[in-house]
């Protein structure tokens, strides 16, 4: 049994996510602990909402609330969500809690120590209104190059173009709107960055043959282009304060660490949350520290956010001269689209995830995300494909093979799971199938290929109705009941084995097949293919019961239902 760490990208804080924001990080990464939990590994799975940085200060500004009241509420909000969704975070923490402040803390004395910190004099906005140096996201105007009014002092929302607020036209404070502005001269921490290139190279090279191509060649690219010392800080109310017993005058001044710094570190912050839950029973250190041979750890994150955690963190934590773990395998997704088109938080584009749920249970959602990850290159969601895959994975292939077997057995046999005869060369070519799918299926776990995955699942539900329409035992029953038994019996032993192997994509669908069964000492957590061969988990007489319509089929008018209120194509 091996020890896994699974981290997925930190949701920010300000507003529900996306089905973007799903499918490229925590949906993955639950299907993935899952399926190890299963497996018997120990596995620790850890998230946390990010919340410090200047949209969350702004958030809370347009809502009228503290910056701390506004960052409680968002986070249970998204937890809700998350809980929804029957993600089994091990724990979900926030950014904002005294560990992630003591441990930030601690990282950026450890760098200052050695050399890799260093104060330097900048020249940034200030505003006389607003009493204060404005960061990138709190001066706003018109893009030099789109002409957009509302253009962020870091990047155009309108042609993405990255900027910075000296090249806006008419500036103004994103605060009180006020147009007197001055650039002022002011200090900062940075990260030197440059003098740890050679070291985050050769940790790169000694990972990046085992990661995804386009965790390494993001990882490449940023290294050819060299690592730049970056700013560390920055001037707002609400982060991770710069310790004043190293940088006095820079904390007098209300300095906190810059968002990008803490973010990454309070995946170790967030263990120790869970840790200090219960300090008797758990142990974070041996998680995060002196761990490199005794954990594996796994890290999931759409590409945006890749540079981070294969070369930016790595810096922090190859600097800090501490034995902390490093991430082994970074699993990284490329976008899901809207009609080909971006999701977007802010512009409301596509389908937000507290939505989704208020549409279909989470199970649909999970099935379709996953069996259409966007791992080799982008992905489209669009309503026409989803309600396809429903209809025919989840209502035809999976859910209507339950409900005919069941329910034709308990119509011709009872309450009861039949007896019916010895299994002959049918079940035989089954069960030799069956095994095949099933390695195939651990084979595309392990290799965290998650469409191939869900495809070889796909062709396990398959393989029961060819079984099925080759034995047809509403026609063999008439001659032969025994057979029929006998169909049916091993029908009902191909139910119970996909509601194991399919829980970690349908969580909520596999607890009620399995519960079709009342089984004596049903407590596998896993099939192997040697043992699914023989297809005799579910013995004759066992109780059974039939479910609720697993998956309802999606209509036309359905269909046209979701296009009228999402839209069928960007805006």
């Amino acid at each position: 049994m091996a020890r896994h760490l699974i981290t997925s990208a930190l949701p920010y804080i300000n507003g529900i996510k996306h089905l973007g924001n799903m499918v490229g990080s925590m949906l993955p990464a639950d299907v993935y602990s899952r399926y190890l939990r299963q497996r018997g590994h120990d596995v620790l799975y850890i998230c946390a909402t990010d919340e410090h940085g200047t949209p969350a200060e702004l958030a809370a500004k347009e809502q009228g609330l503290p910056v701390d009241e506004f960052c409680a509420q968002a986070h249970d909000a998204q937890k809700a969500v998350y809980d929804g969704f029957a993600l089994a975070f091990d724990y979900f923490g926030r950014s904002s809690s005294p560990q992630n402040v003591e441990i930030t803390q601690h990282f950026a004395r450890r760098l200052h120590e050695n050399g890799f910190i260093e104060e330097r004099a900048i020249r940034q906005v200030y505003s006389p209104a607003d009493g204060r140096f404005l960061p990138d996201r709190y001066v706003e105007g018109t893009c030099p190059h789109c002409g957009y009014d509302k253009a962020r002092g870091d990047q155009c929302e309108n042609c993405t173009r990255v900027l910075d607020p000296t090249d806006l036209i008419n500036p103004r404070s994103a605060i009180s709107g006020s147009t007197d502005l001055e650039v002022r001269e002011t200090k900062h921490l940075f990260l030197l960055q440059s003098k740890l290139q050679r070291e985050v190279e050769e940790w790169v090279a000694a990972h990046e043959d085992e990661w995804p191509h386009l965790s390494s060649s993001i990882a490449r690219k940023w290294l050819t282009e060299g690592l730049h010392d970056r700013a560390i800080t920055r001037d707002l109310d609400w982060g991770v304060p710069v310790p004043a017993d190293t940088w006095p005058e820079l904390a007098a001044e209300g300095k906190v660490f810059y968002v990008w710094f803490d973010a990454p570190i309070e995946y170790i912050a967030a263990t120790k949350e869970w840790s200090d839950l219960e300090p008797a029973t758990r142990d974070w250190k041996s998680w995060w520290y002196e761990s490199q041979d005794t954990v594996r750890y796994t890290e999931f994150m759409a590409k945006d956010n890749v540079p981070f955690h294969t070369v930016m963190f790595p810096a922090t934590e190859l600097g800090v001269r501490e034995p902390w773990k490093m991430v082994d395998y970074v699993k990284s997704f490329n976008w899901l689209t809207y009609y080909g088109g971006k999701f977007s938080t802010s512009q409301k584009r596509g389908v937000f995830t507290d939505q989704a749920l208020a549409i279909l249970p989470a199970d649909y959602w999970r099935y379709f995300l996953i069996a259409n990850a966007p791992e080799s290159d982008d992905s489209s969601f669009t309503w026409e494909h989803f309600t396809a895959t429903v209809n025919k994975d989840l209502a035809d292939t999976l859910g209507n093979f339950v409900n005919r077997v069941l329910s034709f057995s308990k119509k011709r046999f009872g309450d009861e799971v039949p007896a019916g005869g010895t299994p002959g060369e049918a079940e035989e070519r089954l069960g030799t199938e069956i095994a095949a799918l099933l390695a195939e299926y651990e084979a595309q776990m392990d290799a965290l290929q998650f469409r191939k995955a869900a495809a070889a699942l796909r062709a396990l539900w398959s393989a029961g109705n060819s079984y099925l329409e080759e034995k047809a035992p509403w026609l063999e029953i008439k001659t032969s009941p025994e057979g029929a038994a006998l169909t049916l019996r091993t029908a009902m032993n191909l139910i119970h084995l996909y509601s194991v192997v399919s829980e970690p994509f349908i969580p909520a669908t596999a607890k009620t097949m399995r519960e079709s069964f009342t089984l004596d000492g049903d407590t596998a957590a896993w099939i192997t293919p040697d043992a699914a061969k023989s297809l005799d988990a579910v013995p004759a007489g066992a109780p059974f019961t039939v479910p609720p319509v697993l998956f309802a089929k999606l209509t036309d008018e359905d269909l046209e239902t979701y296009k009228e209120r999402f839209g069928g194509q960007p805006a």
